[in-house]
């Protein structure tokens, strides 16, 4: 059996995909930018601390960007980036997989 490296290409994609929370979270600000409110609202079941840690992983990997407004009260939005759009075919292929399938 070959051993697969914790650096392999495979193993990074499906942390990205392995998570349903991720998924909707990037499917939700794939349009345009959306504040912290917003995705909890549009992502039903997600916890508090489940979209800080979520988002923080995605910002942290470069799939999505944060932009914090220097406003009172704070501001602060969430939009992907380049790297986060060029996951969007892989995404939309599982989901469209999931669809036809199960």
């Amino acid at each position: 059996m070959k051993y697969v490296d914790d650096d392999c290409g495979i193993r990074k994609a499906m942390n990205l995909v392995g998570s349903k929370w991720k998924v909707m979270i990037i499917r939700q600000i794939r349009e345009e930018y959306k504040r912290y409110g917003e995705l909890k609202r549009l992502i039903p079941g997600i916890s508090e601390k489940m979209l800080i840690q979520e988002l923080k992983e995605l910002v942290s990997v470069g799939i999505v960007s944060k932009k914090a407004f220097p406003e009172i009260p704070p501001r602060v939005e969430y939009r992907l980036t380049e790297k986060g759009i060029k996951a969007l075919p892989l995404l939309d292929s599982i989901v469209e997989f999931g669809e036809q399938n199960f």
